[in-house]
């Protein structure tokens, strides 16, 4: 009777809750309560004799731990967080605002699932095999009767490219290069700009609009370094004879 009570009624209207009672007051049942107790995400309950005894702070802490989980934290970095909030050494709407700056997309290319008809509409061609050709480089996923597309971006891109003789094969394959040093480039500019906020030389706030400003000048910086790159190693292809050497040999195969 007094769980059912408590469930609907306000845990603000109660002194302290037992973990049965909180676990009907906030919906989260009590070994999870335990669990989260366990990393270090929920505040310990004050002991009287064998009973523990909660407060509304730990039902506030419940809805804190279910709002961090759905953004995509873990438990573990939750209970860390929780933690460093507790000891005074983060202030929780600053690093709220933080965190909604780095979960922003930075590109606008949402995976889709389309029929048959959309996705010839989407490469604007119908040329035969072309799907199969488009399954086998993995740019797109064939799903029953629909077709999953991971990057509709890359597929425009991949079909840009077929239209000028290279084909889907090559530019997967190109994409990949790209992809593996393009990942391990980030991933050094993660670790960069993580390392200065441990040193003290940003501030997390100030770090936080780097990144939001690093959104579009990033973006911009590796197109113009590609550019400025492929026109050094286009140069250097022409200047060394092999341009020459390998049209030469494309020429006698086609004979």
């Amino acid at each position: 009777m007094i769980e059912a009570a408590m469930a609907t009624s306000d845990p603000s209207d109660h002194d302290t809750l037992t973990i049965d009672q909180l676990a009907a007051a906030s919906h989260v049942p009590s070994r999870t309560i335990r669990f989260y107790q366990s990393r270090g995400a929920l505040q310990t309950p004050e002991i009287r004799g064998r009973v523990a005894h909660y407060g509304k702070h730990h039902v506030e802490r419940l809805k804190l731990i279910a709002q961090l989980s759905d953004r995509g934290l873990r438990i573990d970095a939750i209970g860390d967080l929780m933690k460093r909030i507790d000891r005074g050494e983060v202030d929780l709407a600053e690093w709220l605002g933080v965190e909604e700056e780095m979960q922003a997309p930075w590109a606008a290319d949402q995976p889709r699932t389309v029929t048959e008809a959309e996705l010839y509409t989407m490469v604007g061609s119908r040329r035969p095999g072309l799907l199969a050709d488009l399954a086998r480089a993995q740019i797109v996923e064939r799903k029953g009767d629909v077709y999953f597309v991971g990057s509709p971006a890359l597929l425009a891109i991949a079909i840009k490219l077929e239209g000028v003789g290279i084909d889907l094969d090559t530019a997967t394959l190109a994409s990949g290069i790209l992809r593996k040093h393009l990942k391990r480039a980030v991933n050094e500019l993660v670790d960069l700009f993580v390392g200065r906020v441990k040193e003290g030389q940003l501030d997390i706030v100030h770090a936080s609009k780097l990144f939001g400003a690093f959104r579009t000048v990033g973006v911009e910086a590796v197109r113009l370094l590609f550019a400025r790159e492929m026109e050094g190693e286009l140069r250097k292809l022409l200047a060394t004879g092999k341009l020459a050497e390998v049209a030469a040999r494309a020429r006698k195969k086609k004979r």
